[in-house]
């Protein structure tokens, strides 16, 4: 209910309140004087009196019914509000966005470099490239993130069974499933293979559980070997050609991966719940799909190394946390933090650093530090600081950590720079 909707409420209480302080005053007046000596005017004032009372419902109810169906239309006509599952729907997401372009344009100039240029990201420039030209107006910031995580998580893997592990803990962990499974095909191209595995069927061990073997053609997996499309299966109660592997679920989405156009192996992931797979999902998987496609070409041709360069875009995003928001200070700072801060992982993080500064990440770190208690020990704003306090100040922890790296850095102690500066 809105401000004036309150004002029109409190008006009609008020009229609504005086009338029958009017009555009553009459009611009184009758029950003290007797009936025959009341004169013209009381007569006439009742007379008013009812008829206005009789007005004042008349026009309430009125008033209430209008109320009531402005309301009702107000409803109906504006939109209804869609609940989502938790996995937020991409699609919808930059259809929105989509419709805010125009307005957006002026603004899109001023903004720093807050989405990732996908150039700088390992290997997502040509899976893009692959699909349409419209891709990265589909795929809000949410998809960029987990496709980022997933191809620094790859980075570091040099070996085919590394991949496949990486990518199904990767779609436990980061898309929140029950089930996820890669089978590969055989040499004979025959049979489909359970490679990895995350569920019922991993021990913890990288090491499959009880592994089948699915004829390509059988089941829905190997129905998407044979056809090379994708299959997402709503309620497997009603598919006579579902294979139960570890226990019985409702619903199945299956993406083939493939190696220069050349089927080898499916992406596959059950769930309990019917009609649990979206379009969000089957879209993630094709790009999940053909970034384990870069990474086993990768492999295959022996080409493990991969350039990093200070152009990269987490390195500079790493640089602009330092420099800027100086996130050096906070104490308790390590490799982890940080690296979810950039949604890359750590490992991806570790070698960016090392490749880049010639460091590893503690004195990386620690260089920052330095140079800020370097400052703050020249600075008479800090003359009564202590020099432990000042460490503190800079991030450091402990006194031994600060003289240790201070002095590796600049060759003396904190205590003569300090006299010296």
């Amino acid at each position: 209910m809105n401000i004036q909707e309150n004002k029109n409420n409190r008006i009609v209480n008020s009229i609504h309140g005086s009338i029958w302080v009017l009555l009553l005053l009459i009611i009184a007046r009758i029950s003290k004087d007797n009936i025959g000596e009341l004169d013209f005017t009381i007569i006439i004032y009742t007379i008013i009196s009812l008829i206005s009372f009789v007005i004042f419902w008349f026009f309430r109810v009125r008033y209430i019914s209008l109320f009531a169906l402005q309301n009702i239309n107000r409803e109906f006509s504006s939109p209804k509000k869609r609940t989502t599952s938790p996995f937020h729907s991409y699609y919808e997401t930059s259809v929105v966005k989509s419709r805010r372009k125009a307005d957006d344009a002026p603004r899109k100039q001023e903004e720093p470099e807050s989405k990732k240029e996908i150039t700088s990201i390992p290997y997502l420039e040509e899976v893009f490239l692959d699909f349409d030209s419209n891709i990265l107006e589909r795929a809000p910031i949410q998809t960029i993130s987990v496709l980022s995580y997933f191809a620094t998580s790859l980075f570091e893997k040099n070996n085919v069974n590394d991949v496949l592990w990486d990518i199904v803990e990767n779609c436990i962990a980061h898309l929140h499933l029950e089930d996820c499974v890669i089978y590969m095909l055989d040499k004979e191209k025959e049979y489909l293979i359970q490679k990895a595995a995350f569920g019922n069927k991993n021990n913890g061990e990288k090491k499959i559980v009880s592994p089948i073997k699915i004829k390509v053609g059988d089941g829905i997996v190997g129905a998407v070997a044979k056809s090379k499309n994708y299959l997402r299966i709503d309620d497997l109660r009603t598919n006579d050609t579902y294979i139960v592997d570890d226990v019985s679920r409702l619903s199945e989405l299956s993406v083939p991966i493939f190696i220069d156009g050349a089927i080898v192996g499916i992406l596959d992931s059950e769930h309990s719940e019917r009609d649990y797979f979206t379009d969000d999902h089957v879209f993630l998987f094709h790009l999940i799909a053909k970034l384990t496609e870069k990474k086993l070409k990768q492999i295959c041709s022996n080409n493990t190394s991969c350039r990093i360069t200070d152009d990269n875009i987490y390195y500079k995003e790493l640089e602009f946390l330092m420099r800027e928001a100086k996130i050096y200070q906070d104490p308790q700072l390590g490799l982890d933090s940080v690296a979810k801060k950039l949604k890359i992982s750590s490992n991806y993080l570790s070698q960016l650093v090392n490749k880049l500064t010639g460091k590893n990440f503690a004195d990386y770190i620690n260089t920052f530090r330095v140079e800020d208690a370097k400052a703050k020990l020249r600075n008479h704003n800090f003359i009564n600081y202590t020099i432990i306090g000042i460490a503190l100040e800079s991030g450091f922890n402990s006194k031994s950590t600060f003289y240790s790296a201070f002095k590796k850095l600049t060759g003396i102690s904190p205590s003569d720079y300090r006299k010296n500066g």
